[in-house]
């Protein structure tokens, strides 16, 4: 699978992505604007992709499995926990519409900036990108109806729950460095009611949450 059609007909082929919303919002962002030159042919091959920083790009069916998990309406405010290269910010932008918002935050500096142009580039207006450590959230801006976090936790940070409106969800990878849960939560009555969405492998998240 090394197209857009590909990836599109094998996960309606396979039921892992039913949104047709979430499918349109594929179709529409360039993620070959997502990537280093160098790996623009790699586009759209379902596996990570290398951006500055150390950092990758996840597999477009990953990013689409979280997108999907979140369950986003139009409208919506949404807090994206590692912005990397902005493309799921992208993706997301597209599915709260122009009455939504989308808040991104990022802890390296040059995925910052490079996230930044890229969504530029997209002539993207709805999201906004901070330079701050998302493991903390950003409370400017809160509270959200969505929270994704695109790192591996070693547990959901309490200030993203804090932060999450009642009947919110927030998606994260939770375990260990080499392993993680993929945690589909929903915020009820103050209280979080998870389910695990399967196993996965993440960059570990910075900052005052993520690990030392």
């Amino acid at each position: 699978m090394n197209s857009k059609q590909d990836l599109a007909e094998y996960w309606i082929r396979n039921g892992i992505i039913t949104d047709r919303r979430i499918l349109k919002a594929f179709q529409d962002i360039k993620r070959e604007d997502f990537v280093p030159s160098e790996y623009k042919l790699h586009a759209y091959g379902d596996y990570p992709v290398p951006i500055p920083g150390g950092a990758t790009i996840s597999q477009p069916t990953t990013v689409l499995m979280m997108t999907q998990a979140l369950e986003i309406k139009s409208g919506q405010r949404v807090l994206e926990v590692g912005t990397g290269s902005g493309y799921q910010a992208a993706i997301l932008s597209k599915l709260v519409g122009s009455k939504g918002k989308v808040i991104s935050t990022e802890v390296v500096k040059e995925l910052e900036d490079y996230a930044k142009r890229n969504l530029q580039k997209a002539e993207i207006k709805n999201v906004k990108v901070v330079f701050t450590d998302g493991s903390r959230g950003y409370e400017k801006e809160a509270p959200y109806d969505r929270i994704i976090v695109t790192a591996a936790c070693p547990s959901i940070p309490e200030p993203l729950v804090k932060q999450l409106k009642d009947d919110g969800i927030l998606i994260a990878p939770v375990g260990s460095r080499s392993s993680q849960e993929m945690i589909k939560a929903k915020k009820i009555k103050g209280k979080l009611v998870t389910e695990n969405l399967g196993d996965f492998m993440f960059v570990p998240l910075q900052g005052e949450f993520g690990f030392d």
